[in-house]
């Protein structure tokens, strides 16, 4: 197989998986969202590299947004939402983050493809995105691509997706949003 055809079966894939997200799950993050006060976003890996994106087009819909870990990132209060995106929900830094946040009566949103895991238990919100790892006890699916690469994309894509519904709910437009854009590039 070539480059080209390789990703095509990767989207391919991808498509095959998104029947099984939840569309109650996403409005429950998308309500919550809303909601919030300020959000604070953390993720490890490759997933932490999806979950920066989406902090950023957040930040571009005008909402209070903040990366836990950055020298920037304020305290937590009561009515905030941390969001976490961990495809076996027991990153050990990541439950911190969430036992943490729990016990500021901050809400705990997680995307995972474990909904039994140690962050999932304690979630007010959990989005379960389709995946396959060796760090899941079962694995439902197969998937072409190692360890946990479908979910980390599918995790991206699930993001804008997010992003999409929240623009029309907000009356965001791409010329709304560009105006936030960062300038100093």
């Amino acid at each position: 197989m070539s480059v080209t055809q390789h990703t095509q079966a990767i989207i391919e894939e991808l498509l095959s998986f998104v029947p099984y997200e939840r569309e109650e799950e996403l409005e429950r993050l998308v309500h919550a969202i809303l909601q919030a006060k300020s959000i604070f976003l953390s993720g490890a890996g490759r997933s932490g590299v999806a979950i920066r994106g989406f902090t950023n087009r957040l930040l571009h819909l005008g909402l209070s947004v903040h990366l836990v870990g950055e020298i920037s990132c304020p305290r937590t209060a009561q009515g905030d939402l941390l969001i976490l995106g961990s495809g076996s929900g027991t990153t050990s830094s990541l439950v911190a983050l969430a036992k943490k946040a729990k016990s500021n009566g901050v809400t705990l949103a997680l995307l995972t493809m474990d909904n039994e895991s140690e962050i999932a238990q304690i979630a007010d919100v959990v989005v379960v995105l389709p995946g396959v790892s060796p760090k899941l006890k079962e694995n439902k699916l197969t998937s072409i691509q190692p360890m946990g690469s479908a979910f980390e994309q599918l995790s991206f894509l699930t993001y804008d997706g997010i992003i999409l519904e929240l623009m029309a709910r907000m009356e965001e437009t791409n010329e709304t949003m560009h105006a936030r854009h960062t300038d100093m590039e």
